[in-house]
């Protein structure tokens, strides 16, 4: 069976060899657990020659047939033309730095770059058999990001999807007013409760808090929104929530207001899973949008 290299761009840099539907041998971490480095604050070129020395490292001796790389942000071509949670790398070209990491029998293995929730998606969609069907997924964590599998050309930012008129809300990292990222992002909770974490937000609502409450309530209705559009773009299905704050998601709720704004029968039936996912999700699904590029 054929071997590819996925990297998963986060708060840190995760690269494993993948095979199938899963990772052989170990997970390669960068920056580790006894430094202090950030890849948030690096400068881009330490981050994309961090990917390129561990690409190598991982591919050492090994029939590598490709390499897909998970990156927050808009990513054409293999370029990161903007990516509001990593402003530093507004347009690197990854994929080029890339294109020579690995050379095996005298050509040079292909790079891939992708939006990071694309490549969960299809990470879900391989790790689950469900290759042959739409998958799409919200990440919730420092921003909101929207993945789909399969992967098709186009900008995909859902996490900068409008779902408010109001034009206090612009609270959003990219600068955008009305953003779903405004409202849910980890970032913009933190700017809207300055005397407040996350956490204690949704434990205050919990215990009353009208104010939390109230808040919560919005933060629901906001994921709904984004849902609902796109329903009314693509049709109904599943839609996977995965990511480091999915854990404030209450299900029912969440339905209840996405069944408010979906109203026509063809566009009915649409349900949402919380589940948890993490590094290996995502380098599976950069390896299979890769494997899926390279065979083109």
């Amino acid at each position: 069976m054929q071997r590819h290299i996925g990297v998963l761009a986060a708060e840190h840099l995760a690269v494993g060899l993948v095979e199938g539907a899963k990772v052989v041998g170990l997970l390669r971490i960068y920056p580790s657990e006894s430094t202090q480095a950030q890849i948030q604050v690096m400068p881009v070129e330490d981050i994309g020659n961090a990917i390129r020395a561990e690409v190598e490292l991982a591919g050492r001796g090994e029939a590598v047939q490709a390499i897909g790389v998970g990156f927050p942000g808009i990513i054409r071509d293999g370029v990161v033309e903007d990516s509001p949670n990593l402003q530093q790398a507004k347009g690197f070209n990854l994929q080029a730095l890339l294109s020579s990491a690995l050379r095996q029998e005298d050509r040079a293995v292909p790079a891939f770059v992708f939006n990071d929730a694309d490549v969960m998606a299809a990470g879900i969609a391989a790790t689950r058999g469900q290759l042959d069907k739409l998958v799409r997924v919200w990440t919730l964590g420092n921003g909101i990001g929207f993945g789909r599998y399969p992967w098709a050309e186009g900008v995909w930012e859902g996490g900068h999807t409008i779902v408010t008129l109001d034009p206090k809300e612009k609270f959003c990292g990219c600068g955008g007013v009305g953003h779903l990222e405004g409202i849910m992002g980890h970032r913009a909770m933190r700017r809207r409760f300055l005397d407040l974490e996350p956490e204690e937000i949704f434990d205050n609502a919990r215990r009353g808090d009208s104010r939390c409450a109230q808040f919560v309530t919005r933060w629901h209705r906001a994921l709904a929104a984004a849902t609902a559009t796109s329903i009314h773009l693509e049709g109904p299905g599943k839609f996977f929530v995965t990511g480091p704050n999915a854990r404030f998601i209450d299900p029912k709720l969440l339905d209840n207001f996405l069944h408010e704004m979906v109203k026509m029968s063809p566009l009915q039936g649409s349900l949402f899973e919380v589940i948890a996912t993490g590094d290996e999700i995502g380098i599976i699904g950069a390896a299979v949008n890769a494997a899926r590029h390279a065979a083109r």
